[in-house]
């Protein structure tokens, strides 16, 4: 399958029964503003552009939401361990957006896409959930246009900065994404 557009890509994890039923599961615990993102979208697309017949596994189920009313680290926890009874062996990692900027040293998020936003790879700031009727909404704050072209660049937002520009390197080059998914270009430059 070719995917060409956002409609391609809501498509694909619509009809993908495991992502459907993690997404369900997520909406259950009612967050505000909440999105999986990350290597769950990403991984799926670059799965389908070369035809793998198997999933690639992902080391986590990123989950993200933005409370500003609660910034203890420990309520995260608590979620994971709900995520974890309600759906047992997934890598889930919960993260609330609101307090994100003080461990990246920034100015404060102003929403879960925001903190998508201030990921590392274009084609990995990608966040997806479900609406009030169980259809999947996609959010890329920076295009579908990298990650459905198989190209790694760094987000604007790492782009502008030398320091952030060498992490985007370090991690681009410790994932070794290329390797798994041999049509990947992995850039230096956005």
């Amino acid at each position: 399958m070719m995917i060409k557009n956002e409609e391609d890509i809501v498509q694909i994890i619509s009809e993908d029964t495991w992502m459907m039923d993690l997404l369900k599961t997520v909406n259950t615990l009612n967050l505000s503003d909440w999105w999986i993102c990350a290597g769950f979208a990403r991984s799926k697309i670059w799965d389908v552009l070369h035809h793998f017949s198997e999933r690639t596994p992902i080391p986590d189920i990123d989950v993200i939401y933005y409370d500003p009313a609660n910034l203890d680290e420990l309520e995260e926890k608590k979620l994971e361990e709900k995520l974890n009874h309600l759906m047992p062996g997934v890598p889930w990692s919960v993260k609330n957006q609101a307090r994100m900027h003080v461990i990246n040293n920034l100015p404060p998020y102003t929403s879960s896409v925001d903190g998508i936003s201030k990921f590392p790879e274009t084609a990995t700031a990608l966040g997806v959930k479900l609406d009030g009727n169980d259809h999947v909404i996609l959010a890329a704050p920076w295009g579908i246009d990298d990650v459905v072209n198989l190209e790694v660049k760094p987000t604007p937002f790492f782009a502008e900065s030398k320091d952030r520009l060498k992490v985007y390197e370090n991690r681009v080059e410790n994932k070794s994404w290329d390797l798994i998914w041999y049509k990947v270009n992995i850039s230096t430059k956005n």
